[in-house]
């Protein structure tokens, strides 16, 4: 089974900065997770809210800042103030640490809940310009995104996010078409993953944190986790014969 740091090294560093990108690309996993939003001036930040709040000490949402206000605040210290000072990054700088790893980067368009038109084309163009497009997964809980991404780039893996699971899921994902399918935690042994499995579907699960999990993910045929715990997730899977 492989394993995604979600948001980073999430348990452990601040989510979505790059001391937790840093500390994941050090460690033996198969990728990282991040989300992604656009700043007023269309710059490509790496955050999970569509508002600062609860992961800084502003206020107010990405969309309706500019790159150079979003910042002026600190994205480490609500962690820990060990971590004071941290700052929101863009998507190249978070590409760049992971540029000379073999990590696999899962990059998640936050556009379900504010549409962020062309956030598709920034992102993609980011991702050549850094030479990585045979490494990343686009995913989004926004359905249309993920078409789009298999319109504009149809080698690149594409994703499709969900919460609640749907019936004949397999179906919907080759209508779609997505590649992969991300489903969390509690849906992932339900009858329409299970058969999504069985007919070759690639299915990773958000977001796994206690390892009673893993092997009857394991048994289902779950691809990948992902966790902010990604050093005892690894650890614990380098215990015992588990593919």
């Amino acid at each position: 089974m492989k394993i995604y740091a979600h948001r980073g090294y999430s348990a452990k560093y601040p989510e979505n900065t790059l001391v937790a990108f840093r500390a994941t690309a050090e460690l033996e996993v198969e990728g990282v997770e991040f989300d992604v939003h656009l700043t007023a001036d269309r710059q490509v930040v790496v955050i999970h809210d569509e508002k600062i709040n609860r992961t800084s000490n502003g206020s107010g949402y990405v969309k309706d800042m500019t790159f150079e206000e979003l910042r002026q605040y600190d994205y480490g210290s609500w962690f820990s103030d060990e971590f004071a000072g941290e700052v929101i990054p863009t998507l190249a700088e978070v590409l760049d640490v992971f540029k000379d790893t073999n990590h696999h980067i899962n990059i998640e368009l936050k556009s379900d809940i504010f549409v962020y038109a062309g956030l598709e084309e920034l992102v993609l163009r980011e991702v050549e310009k850094q030479g990585m497009m045979g490494r990343v997964v686009i995913s989004s809980f926004d359905h249309e995104a993920v078409k789009r991404v298999a319109e504009l780039v149809p080698d690149v893996e594409n994703a499709a996010l969900f919460v609640n699971m749907i019936l004949d899921v397999a179906d919907y994902q080759k209508k779609l078409p997505a590649k992969a399918l991300h489903v969390c935690l509690p849906t992932a042994v339900r009858k329409p993953v299970l058969e999504a499995i069985s007919k070759g579907s690639i299915v990773r699960v958000w977001t796994v944190n206690d390892i009673q999990y893993v092997d009857p993910l394991l048994q289902i045929g779950v691809d990948s986790i992902f966790t902010d715990e990604p050093e005892m997730m690894l650890e614990f899977l380098k215990k015992g014969v588990r593919k």
